[in-house]
């Protein structure tokens, strides 16, 4: 079982990056948000799951292990195969996944691609209880939710893709100080500075 890779990239696409480890390049599928941050020729760490079919070996990779765990908690959903797994977690993180099961709410995945509304509610039913932790454990920051919130509306806005810009507003306010963390401007800016020159990705 290959468990996790550490690499050059030597190729990335909108769904997959190629990761060079031992002489040997690894294809391996990732979410939107590790392919658009994957840069040819620096190193990438990915937690990854080999897929076993009959006519093929198939690699999914994830930034962390939180990723990979709920990756394998969609792919035990009754039609959730590993493309609509990794759907899912291209467009929403961890956490959001956690907060719609919890309260019930399976509109979130209802607007990922291949995800029907009865899959929906078996997502929701199904991983009830089993994605609870994830929520708890998540680092806690002093910043309100409505703060972080309103940087990742404001992110959105600018192009970013939801789980991305949810991502750096989260990050940005572990960072910050004890005053920007209230500031809806300040979390914009180190957000924005996070993430780098260069065009929205949309």
């Amino acid at each position: 079982m290959i468990s996790s890779l550490r690499g050059t990239v030597l190729h990335a696409a909108p769904d997959r990056v190629v990761v060079e480890t031992g002489g040997v390049g690894f294809s391996v599928f990732v979410p939107a948000d590790v392919a658009h941050t994957a840069v040819v020729g620096q190193q990438l760490r990915l937690h990854t799951s080999l897929i076993v079919r009959d006519d093929a070996l198939t690699l999914y990779g994830f930034a962390d292990r939180d990723e990979l765990e709920v990756f394998g908690l969609l792919l035990s959903v009754t039609g959730v195969g590993p493309k609509s797994a990794l759907g899912v977690l291209s467009h929403l993180t961890v956490d959001q996944i956690a907060e719609a099961v919890t309260g019930e709410d399976d509109a979130p995945f209802r607007r990922v691609s291949g995800i029907g509304p009865k899959t929906a509610k078996l997502i929701v039913l199904q991983l009830a209880g089993k994605v609870q932790a994830h929520v708890a454990s998540a680092p806690a920051t002093a910043a309100s939710t409505a703060v972080i919130d309103q940087v990742t509306a404001a992110l959105v806005g600018l192009g970013w893709k939801e789980k991305v810009a949810a991502e750096a507003s989260a990050q940005s306010a572990e960072d910050a100080t004890d005053a920007e963390r209230e500031s809806v401007s300040a979390l914009l800016r180190r957000a924005l500075a996070a993430m780098g020159p260069g065009a929205a990705r949309g």
